[in-house]
Parts: structure tokens; sequence; C-alpha cells
């Protein structure tokens, strides 16, 4: 981030502040006694012309019952977080999830196409579901076609390769865990369970 981009950022805190405080029908005095920071500190916040920090956002976080990224809205995007669909060949991946952590979830469309890559492998563990169409899974040396409502998991250590498995397209939803994390399933409920 740069200097001026960190300025504008802090710069946004002071106005975000007062609005938050405003639309809860809370004077100064209300919030400096749930917050335990002074009237004189609240207002310097709220102008500008006391520098915010996390000692001071928290407990108005807090005090308003919101997420500290509320207060700051600095619109920095982590770079870890992907959240543009894009296409990877015959498939456009659209990420389902916006926080970065180790268990992902995409949505892919899979176009028919006369694609010919080899099957590749890496790092983790997916879990996909057909939602429409049908898709052709190669696993190794195994080769699967899968339609509406079935899934499949796998290590994606062993070579693979998802693609539509006819001229129509499919889609299906994508749960990946880099680290090999897993997806729980239970078939019923325990209540139900023999």
């Amino acid at each position: 981030m740069t200097e001026t981009s960190f300025e504008a950022v802090l710069a946004g805190i002071g106005p975000r502040l007062r609005a938050l405080r405003q639309q809860s029908d809370m004077t100064l005095a209300d919030l400096s006694e749930t917050t335990d920071i002074s009237v004189s500190t609240l207002s310097r916040l709220e102008s500008g012309t006391r520098r915010a920090n996390l000692e001071l956002l928290l407990p108005i976080a807090k005090a308003h019952g919101v997420p500290l990224d509320d207060l700051v809205n600095s619109k920095i995007k982590d770079p870890r977080v992907r959240e543009e669909p894009r296409t990877v060949g015959c498939m456009t991946v659209i990420p389902l999830t916006s926080q970065p952590g180790n268990l992902q979830a995409y949505k892919m469309i899979i176009s028919p196409t006369d694609d010919d890559r080899e099957p590749g492998s890496h790092e983790g563990y997916e879990w996909v579901y057909v939602l429409s169409g049908r898709i052709r899974l190669q696993l190794g040396d195994r080769d699967f076609i899968m339609g509406a409502g079935e899934a499949a998991e796998f290590d994606t250590h062993i070579p693979h390769r998802i693609s539509a498995a006819d001229s129509r397209p499919a889609e299906a939803i994508s749960l990946f865990g880099k680290q090999g994390e897993r997806v729980h399933l239970r078939a019923a409920p325990a209540d139900r369970r023999g």
C-alpha cells in the first residue's frame, strides 16, 4: 500500500465514525460511556485531528456491533483472493468465497472444447458437485462421466482434469482445500443413524 492510499484510508475513518454514531442516535457522551473513551478523543477521531488506532477502533466497533472492517472500509483487497471470474482453458471459474482461508469454494462453468490439456496435479484436496450438464473427470488412469447431482472427492496430488463430457456446457461447484482439508459429509442426522 502506498503512503498516499494509506493516508486516504485514515482520512476516511473520521467521517464514517461520525455517520455510524449518528445513525445509531448516539451522542458523543453516550459513546464515551459505552467505550470508556473520552468525549474529547472521540470528537478528535471524528474530525480527523486524532489518528485512529486499534485500541480506539475496537471498542467503537464493539459498541456499534459492526466489524472493524466497516470502520476502516479501506477497500484493500487481499491479493490471495480473486473475486473476478477467470477463464482457464475451457473453464470459467467464479470464486464464491471472498475471505482468505484454507477451504475455498468455486462455481465452474465448463464449455465443450477440443482442449487436449494433459491432466495436472497440485497440493490440496478437492470436492466437485455437478449442478447441470455432464462432466468428464480424468483422475489418474481412471475416467469418470458425472451428471447433475453427482459428486466426487479426490486428492489433487493425483493427476486430474475436468472437462465437459459432451457438446453441452456443464456447471459444477468445487470446494478446494490447499492444505488437504476434506469436506465432512453426514448422510443422515445422528438420531436416524443405526
